[in-house]
C-alpha cells in the first residue's frame, strides 16, 4: 500500500475508534423531522399537479444531501456527513412525467443494498458524495468537497461511476464549481482534508477534460466550500475555519473548527495565472459558506456577493453548523487599499444564494436567498433582493412550509434576467410531505405557477439544480 494511503487508512481507523468514545445518545436534530433520512428508494410516475406547469420547462430538477443508511451513535454523526441521496423530478411538455430518489453508488451503499460496485477509482478515506448534483457536458455529476472523486450519474439517477471527470488527475473537487456562461469551462477551488498547505484550481473544459491545474499555498487546512469567478479572476475565500486535531481528539463528525490564529482573506487569481499572482484583500474574521455572484469593476475592484456567518463551527456541538449572525453582503474588493469593504444587504437570517446563472462573473440585478433558522426547522420565504435599488421583495410557501435552495430557469436563452421561473422542493413541517412549486420570477408575491406533489419527504438537504434536456 502506498504510504499516503496507508496513512490516511491510519488516521480513518484513529478517528473512528475517538468517535466511538463519544457518549451515546439518540439525540440529533439532524436525524430527526424534516432532516430525517429515507429508508428507500421511490419511483412515481402519477403525480398530482396544481396549476399549470410551463411548456417550456424541459429537464430535471434535481436535489441531493445526507440520507446516511445507518448511525451507530447519533450524538456522533455530523450532518454533513451522511451517504448521499439524490432526488429528481422530470418535467416535458407541460408535465410531471416521473419523480426518482437514488442513493449515490458508494461503496458501503453497494455492499448493504448488495449492489456491484460502481465502477471508476477511489481517493481519501470515504467516497461518500452527497453535497450538490450539476449537469456538464450533457452528463449528471454528484459532487462533494474535501478529497473524494465526482460521481458520473445517468439521467435516471443511477450510478454511473466514480472519477474526476475525464481527468486522471489524483485530485479531490469541490461542491461548489461555477460554470462561464461564454466558455462552458467549470472552474473550482479544491480543498483536501489531508493536505493541509495548499488548495488547487481546477478548470474542467466544456467536454469534461482538465485544463488547468493550479497548487495554491495556505496554512492550516482551511475549509473552502464555495468561489466564485468574475470575467477574468477566480476569487479565492480563505477563512479562518480550518482542520482541527482538537475537534477530530473529541470525536467530531467534522473535524474543521473556527481558528483564530488564522488570518480571514480574499485571493483574486486572473484566470491564466500562477499562485504568485495572487491579490489577497484582508476582511473581518467571518465565514461564507455561499457566494452568489462576482464581478469586475472599471477602477480595478472586486464586487463579491456573499451570505455571511459571524462565526461557524465554533460552539459545543459536533452535529451541525451553529446559530450565529448570518447576512447578506456586498464585499468590494479595494484594490487601492488591499481590503474589502462590506455592505449589508440584508440582516435578515438566510441561505443558499443563487442567481441567474447566465450573468455567472458579471454585473447582474437579482440575487435570490432562502429564510433559514439552523435551530430549529420553521416557516421560511423566498427572498429576492434587487442589487440596483436595495430593495427585498418576498415569497412565502405558507405557514408550516419549508424551502430549500430555489433555483432559477430562464424563459429561452435570450430572456430578460427576471423573465422566467423559480423552483424548488418544499417541505411541509406539519404532515412530513414534501412538493416541487414553480414561481413566476416576474410575480413572486403571487400564487405559484404550478405545485407538484411528491410521493414521499424529501429530507432537508443541500444543493441542486435544473439539468435543461440537451438538445
Amino acid at each position: 500500500m502506498e504510504p499516503a494511503k496507508l496513512m490516511q487508512n491510519t488516521a480513518l481507523w484513529m478517528f473512528r475508534r475517538l468517535q466511538k468514545r463519544v457518549p451515546f445518545s439518540n439525540s440529533n436534530k439532524f436525524l430527526e423531522g424534516p432532516f430525517a433520512p429515507l429508508h428507500n428508494e421511490y419511483t412515481e410516475t402519477a403525480l398530482k399537479v396544481t396549476g399549470d406547469i410551463p411548456h417550456e420547462l424541459d429537464g430535471l430538477l434535481t436535489r441531493i444531501g445526507p440520507n446516511p443508511m445507518h448511525v451507530e451513535n447519533p450524538a456522533a454523526h455530523h450532518w454533513f456527513m451522511g451517504d448521499g441521496m439524490v432526488h429528481g423530478l422530470r418535467l416535458k411538455d407541460g408535465k410531471a412525467l416521473w419523480y426518482r430518489n437514488r442513493y449515490v453508488g458508494v461503496s458501503n451503499v453497494t455492499k448493504a443494498l448488495g449492489r456491484p460496485t460502481a465502477p471508476g477509482p477511489r481517493r481519501g478515506v470515504s467516497d461518500v458524495v452527497n453535497t450538490n448534483i450539476v449537469g456538464h457536458a450533457g452528463r449528471l455529476w454528484a459532487l462533494v468537497e474535501a478529497g473524494a472523486y465526482p460521481v458520473e450519474m445517468d439521467g435516471e439517477l443511477n450510478t454511473v461511476r466514480h472519477g474526476l471527470f475525464d481527468s486522471i488527475l489524483d485530485s479531490g473537487y469541490t461542491a461548489h464549481p461555477h460554470v462561464d456562461p461564454d466558455t462552458g469551462e467549470m472552474h473550482a477551488i479544491c480543498y483536501d482534508g489531508f493536505v493541509h498547505n495548499r488548495v488547487r484550481y481546477l478548470v474542467i473544459d466544456k467536454n469534461c477534460h482538465l485544463r488547468r491545474n493550479v497548487d495554491i499555498p495556505v496554512r492550516h487546512g482551511p475549509m473552502m466550500h464555495d468561489c466564485a469567478i468574475t470575467q477574468d479572476s477566480v476569487v479565492i475565500l480563505d477563512m479562518p475555519v480550518t482542520f482541527s486535531v482538537s475537534a477530530a481528539l473529541k470525536g467530531s463528525g467534522l473535524p474543521y473548527a473556527w481558528n483564530p490564529r488564522h488570518e480571514a482573506r480574499v485571493g483574486v487569481l486572473p484566470r491564466e495565472g500562477e499562485a504568485r499572482d495572487i491579490r489577497w484583500f484582508s476582511v473581518d474574521p467571518c465565514f461564507v459558506f455561499h457566494t452568489c455572484n462576482a464581478f469586475d469593476m472599471d477602477n480595478g475592484n472586486t464586487v463579491l456577493d456573499v451570505v455571511v456567518h459571524g462565526r461557524m463551527f465554533d460552539s459545543a456541538s459536533h452535529q451541525g453548523p451553529e446559530s450565529q449572525a448570518v447576512t447578506f453582503e456586498r464585499w468590494t474588493l479595494d484594490a487601492s487599499t488591499g481590503r474589502v469593504q462590506r455592505k449589508v444587504i440584508s440582516r435578515e437570517s438566510q441561505e443558499f444564494p443563487r442567481m441567474d446563472e447566465r450573468l455567472a462573473g458579471k454585473p447582474y440585478r437579482y440575487a435570490y436567498t432562502v429564510g433559514i433558522d439552523i435551530d430549529r426547522p420553521a416557516p421560511n420565504a423566498l427572498l429576492r433582493h434587487d442589487m440596483h435599488t436595495g430593495n427585498t421583495i418576498r415569497h412565502s410557501y405558507g405557514s408550516h412550509h419549508l424551502s430549500g435552495e430555489v433555483v432559477f430557469v430562464p424563459r429561452h436563452a435570450n430572456a430578460a434576467e427576471d423573465e422566467g421561473w423559480l423552483l424548488s422542493y418544499v417541505h411541509d413541517i406539519n404532515c412530513g410531505s414534501s412538493k416541487v412549486v414553480i414561481l413566476d420570477a416576474q410575480n413572486i408575491e403571487g400564487e405559484p405557477q404550478a405545485v407538484i406533489e411528491l410521493p414521499v419527504r424529501v429530507p432537508l438537504g443541500f444543493h441542486g439544480n435544473w439539468i435543461a434536456t440537451a438538445r
